[in-house]
């Protein structure tokens, strides 16, 4: 992004809250990540020098109604924001929701709280796991190098150290009586539309969520994912993404990463994360699991178009590396491992996330002394398709991930019958210097 005259990013002020905050930090030489847990409130603290990033996932402990959970969620993350050493902008916030009837509610809610800095706004509605009326997963920014743009509703762009960010989300299609694969390219194009009008291009694109209501339902003599798979390879055919940003020899597909993910009801929502930089430090580097066939590489039987995204986005950024990890499930080569076994399914997840983001994969791909572990993982949602799997799915991702691993556990349907939980989430791991 060519550089531009940016106001320095600001975070409301409110009062402090009386209840004492308990930390557990995890420290490891050469981590920049530091994990925290407060009551209804997990969050990672990313050092990245002059910037410091922040992850944060709230649910709240009470259950009564949503506006009380909401406000109870709201004053967990105002405490924990006013602690920190620089002023935080929330810049995304995911609200998860139980009741999709609630959510003119707290749309009103959030905009009252965020009425001069609104970050971008998605509503999926996809149940917590832990029976309240919603989570919120947050991310916020801060320190003098950040900047904060808002060139459009629900889009905000944070620039640090001449590399902007561009995230927009809320994206619904206009015409909700369409074909899945009509909504679909509708949304798509929205997304463009929106990209375009901050100043960046589609081919910028690293990150796509893409939430489609009863996932693996039947349009025509198809599944309804694969019409979204049909309109997502349409829409980006003749895209060459990563444009001036790819890392020199990479041979596979360049494609953003994703998650595609059911949801209650029957409608479609979608919100994206694209890169722009000048600077010559600054590269991409789609990522592919050894064990996994590249999505893009399907046999038909799964999806006549195949889906159109990779394993995991790794973005270099000088010293430090940020691996966007897209949707991930208990399969090896193209074929589903341990059907009907959710505590397998979940520990063969975090196989093939650990196998993804490790320096021999990064090494494997042409990027030596980048990588990370399952302890440099910043967030991870888990996807939950049987609500009676839950124990048995966060007792393993606790023995894996550690206790303080800030997660958020939803009910949601996955793109295979056979398939019972998926997991996303982002790395965050300091480049280790080269030998010359």
């Amino acid at each position: 992004m060519k550089n531009k005259n940016r106001n320095a990013a600001s975070t409301a002020t409110s009062p402090r809250t009386a209840t004492p905050v308990k930390r557990a930090a995890r420290r490891s030489s050469g981590r920049i990540i530091k994990r925290f847990k407060a009551p209804g409130i997990q969050y990672t603290v990313i050092d990245m020098g002059k910037v410091t990033r922040m992850a944060l996932m709230v649910t709240p402990l009470g259950r009564g109604p949503v506006h009380m959970q909401l406000g109870e969620a709201l004053r967990s993350l105002r405490a924990i924001l006013e602690k920190q050493r620089e002023k935080m902008t929330v810049t995304v916030q995911t609200v998860f929701l139980k009741d999709a009837a609630d959510q003119t509610l707290c749309e009103q809610i959030l905009a009252a709280r965020y009425v001069d800095e609104p970050p971008v706004t998605t509503f999926v509605h996809q149940p917590p796991c832990t029976g309240a009326a919603l989570a919120i997963e947050v991310w916020a920014a801060g320190g003098k190098a950040v900047y904060v743009e808002r060139p459009l509703p629900n889009v905000l762009q944070v620039s640090m150290g001449n590399v902007t960010w561009t995230h927009c989300g809320g994206i619904t299609p206009r015409n909700a009586t369409g074909s899945v694969y009509e909504q679909s390219l509708d949304a798509f194009r929205q997304m463009r539309q929106k990209l375009k009008k901050a100043g960046t291009e589609m081919d910028h694109l690293i990150r796509t969520w893409l939430y489609l209501g009863n996932i693996t339902g039947p349009e025509g003599p198809l599944e309804r994912y694969m019409e979204l798979n049909r309109a997502r390879t349409d829409f980006y055919e003749g895209v060459k993404f990563g444009r001036g940003h790819v890392m020199a020899g990479v041979r596979q597909a360049v494609y953003p990463a994703s998650t595609g993910i059911g949801m209650c009801g029957t409608g479609i929502t979608m919100s994206a994360t694209a890169v722009d930089t000048d600077r010559r430090d600054v590269f991409l580097l789609p990522l592919e699991n050894p064990q996994q066939t590249p999505v893009y590489q399907y046999e038909a039987v799964y999806s006549p178009k195949t889906p159109k995204f990779v394993r995991a986005m790794a973005e270099a950024v000088g010293d430090y590396v940020v691996l966007w990890i897209s949707g991930t499930a208990s399969i090896v080569s193209s074929k589903t491992l341990h059907a009907g076994n959710p505590g397998k399914q979940t520990d063969q997840t975090l196989t093939n996330i650990e196998l993804l983001l490790s320096q021999k994969n990064l090494a494997r791909h042409g990027a030596p002394g980048a990588g990370a572990t399952l302890r440099d993982l910043a967030k991870l949602r888990v996807y939950v398709k049987r609500p009676q799997d839950y124990p048995i799915i966060r007792k393993v991702c606790e023995k894996r991930c550690g206790k303080d691993l800030p997660v958020i556990y939803v009910v949601a349907d996955v793109c295979r019958s056979d398939l019972l939980v998926e997991m996303e989430g982002l790395a965050f791991a300091k480049r280790a210097p080269q030998v010359k």
